[in-house]
């Protein structure tokens, strides 16, 4: 079995480094409507602000910055549900490499839409994510193409790592991040940094119940598969991964599970109290709060909005199911 050496912060330093170039600082607001709907002093990362929408694509540009000669020529290629084929795909582009992504035959066709757009070629394969995946793994030798897994993958931890040392440099006094939690790549990046930083952060990874793979392999400590049957795309796998759960296992300080109404409530929350379009994935953050208060109380926590690439179906589907969302929109008095 091939052994994965966990990036250091050095690694992130690097990343940080070179991602810069190409990338801008994502903002952290805080909402004083989403304090008053979660009870706690909430400050949320924009990842949905970066130019895919979503925080993968600062590992997406780690890594294809740092590709071989030989590689860059033949290519690379890999499974997603979405995001992380847009990561490739959008560095791909920036480095003139060649992208391939297999994604289920479900997938979310704004995601596919976007991928090709940029260029990559997207190929429909396999029921679900893993499917994908065990597809890519089969086809990637004979094809000459460089495998990018989407968990096992240093680089890619050390770029999205990125992310949570933005958060802690702008507001030191954040004692609680919350990160969503599918192959592992951001919860990891996040113990990573904060190990380095001395270990005061809170690091809590989220994950939907109906996908709980990686959470009960972090509960029993050894790798385990689950049936997956989440609507989150973001965080739709049957399986965890060696290298990010390595690490989650030394610096994750708790794991929790949400449900999947839970979850579509935090879309609708997120729009309603700081008028952000996120994808289901990307609201884990809140539904973890909104779900689990008595974890949070009186804590200062940052929650990631790690992605906003939602199907107009879907977010219609999502709002329908409430109509009456409360309006925090400021009222003018009448003339």
């Amino acid at each position: 079995m091939k052994e994965f050496r966990p990036p250091t912060f050095r690694d992130v330093l690097d990343a940080r480094r070179g991602i810069a170039r190409h990338l801008a600082r994502t903002p952290l607001f805080r909402y004083p409507a989403l304090d008053a709907e979660l009870g706690c002093e909430v400050w949320v990362k924009h990842e949905n602000h970066l130019p895919i929408v979503s925080f993968k694509v600062r590992g997406g540009v780690h890594l294809v910055s740092r590709l071989s000669a030989a590689e860059r020529r033949g290519g690379i290629v890999s499974a997603s549900t979405g995001n992380h084929g847009l990561s490739l795909a959008w560095a791909g582009r920036e480095f003139g490499v060649r992208v391939v992504i297999v994604v289920p035959t479900g997938a979310n066709p704004t995601k596919v839409a976007a991928m090709r757009a940029l260029g990559a070629e997207v190929r429909h394969e396999g029921k679900d994510f893993d499917a994908a995946r065990e597809h890519v793994e089969r086809i990637a030798p004979g094809e000459g193409l460089r495998y990018v897994h989407n968990a096992n993958e240093p680089d890619l931890i050390a770029g999205v790592a990125t992310s949570t040392l933005e958060i802690v440099e702008e507001r030191p006094d954040i004692d609680t991040i919350i990160v969503p939690i599918g192959g592992g790549s951001g919860a990891a990046g996040a113990c990573i940094v904060d190990q380095a930083l001395g270990g005061s952060l809170r690091v809590v990874g989220v994950q939907s119940e109906a996908a709980p793979a990686a959470h009960d392999s972090w509960r029993e400590g050894r790798l385990v598969e689950r049936p997956m049957g989440t609507f989150a795309e973001g965080v739709a796998s049957r399986t965890a991964f060696e290298l990010t759960q390595n690490i989650l296992r030394g610096g994750l300080s708790d794991f929790v599970l949400v449900s999947e109404a839970g979850i579509r409530s935090a879309v609708r929350i997120a729009i309603a109290t700081t008028r952000n379009l996120v994808e289901p994935a990307g609201a884990l953050g809140i539904a973890a709060i909104a779900e689990r208060p008595e974890l949070f109380a009186s804590r200062r926590v940052a929650v990631v909005f790690s992605g906003g690439n939602i199907s107009p179906a879907a977010l219609s589907s999502i709002l329908a199911e409430d109509s009456a969302a409360p309006d925090t929109s400021p009222r003018r008095d009448p003339p």
